[in-house]
């Protein structure tokens, strides 16, 4: 199990104590029911994670963030999807988008943080949508953006458009305040219903130039910069969703054994479980422990591992396999449980609900990773 408490790194901040993160992981568990009926996160939640020290973990120190480890990162997430996949989600990705923001020209970082950097940042960068026109001293941006979650309660957005043409075109990312949206309240998915990962709208609103970068500047480094600020992307993106569902996973690990534990025989007594009910536990909770082996393993190298394409290979191998596995093993006992977990409002139903529509992310795909690891390791013939 994955606590606030038993966790190594169980606080984003290491320079908390360790119980820090206890007060979200008591909301979240009490907020449960709201979250989900809601499509989002309530107002304390999102507030709850800010205090924990999500939206801060990867902001340039020079603005009082943490430029912290992916590591402790990891932990933190998976002790929050213990409780709710989609409070975790959401800060997981809080989080992310602040280390993303931390590509924008010096000007506009200090207008997102030259007051605190406990900026909640939402973004929709993948894929690009709208369009961006080039104008006197900046961009006009217009369009339609989808599954920006969390944007309920941010007060920035990051938003990518395609911009150029030939040689020139490239993605462009925006960063615009909350305010300059329109949010649809258009979120009702069958798993992780409480991210508010609504589609966002903009109308001609002008973006001054020094408030964009384009994905190619995501792989410069700049010199004594943080290790989180001095690595690709590829290397650390599975890691933000991957968090979510170890935590859920866990999670789900732990309410099926309860209902096991809980049978009881026809005089009452406790029924012994049965050797296919031995076979599930067993598989499941391997699966489980091995994907959050391969987790960890990707966080290290995130934070301390030699870059090289290999490695970057590797991070995108272990990511999407961890969240498959965990799938796989949560799909395993939810088959097991029979029609009791079916009931609407079951736990495992939930977490198995929430694991399944973050096992779907485009970023977590099974077949891209494959082919960019035998790509790094074969050679261009290995991914053919």
């Amino acid at each position: 199990m994955l606590t606030a408490t038993s966790s190594p790194a169980g606080n984003i901040d290491a320079a908390n104590p360790l119980a820090a993160l206890n007060p979200l992981v008591a909301l979240t568990e009490r907020s449960v029911t709201d979250v989900e009926r809601l499509h989002r996160l309530t107002p304390e939640l999102a507030e709850a994670i800010t205090d924990a020290g999500f939206a801060r973990h990867f902001v340039p120190r020079r603005w009082g963030g943490t430029a912290g480890t992916f590591t402790a990162a990891l932990w933190a997430v998976a002790a929050v999807g213990e409780t709710c996949a989609s409070t975790s989600w959401c800060a997981a990705l809080y989080a992310a988008h602040g280390r993303l923001a931390a590509y924008l020209p010096e000007a506009a970082q200090y207008e997102l943080w030259g007051d605190t950097p406990d900026v909640r940042i939402a973004a929709a960068v993948v894929p690009p949508a709208g369009e961006a026109t080039a104008t006197d001293g900046g961009w006009r941006l217009a369009g339609r953006w989808s599954y920006a979650s969390g944007v309920d309660h941010a007060h920035w957005i990051l938003l990518s458009s395609l911009t150029g043409t030939g040689a020139e075109r490239v993605v462009r990312v925006f960063a615009l305040p909350r305010a300059a949206v329109e949010v649809l309240d258009t979120w009702r998915n069958a798993g992780l219903k409480g991210t508010g990962s609504h589609v966002v709208v903009v109308d001609d609103a002008f973006v001054p130039g020094h408030r964009t970068f384009t994905l190619p500047d995501l792989a410069r480094t700049d010199p004594g910069a943080a290790r989180c600020h001095a690595i690709p992307y590829q290397l650390v993106a599975g890691l933000q969703f991957a968090a979510p569902v170890l935590g859920a996973a866990h999670a789900a690990l732990r309410n099926w054994t309860a209902g096991v534990a809980a049978r009881r025989g026809p005089d009452g007594s406790p029924a012994s479980p049965t050797a296919g009910a031995r076979r599930t536990l067993a598989l499941a909770s391997a699966e489980i422990h091995a994907a959050g082996l391969m987790l960890e393993a990707a966080a290290h190298r995130a934070d301390a591992a030699e870059v090289t394409p290999v490695t970057v290979a590797e991070n995108v191998r272990d990511a999407s396999a961890a969240v498959h596995q965990c799938a796989t093993a949560v799909g395993r006992l939810m088959k097991a449980a029979g029609a009791r977990a079916q009931a609407e409002g079951d736990p495992l139903q939930r977490r198995w609900r929430d694991v399944t529509a973050a096992a779907a992310h485009g970023a977590l795909g099974f077949e891209a990773a494959a082919d960019h690891y035998a790509q790094a390791v074969l050679g261009a013939e290995g991914a053919r």
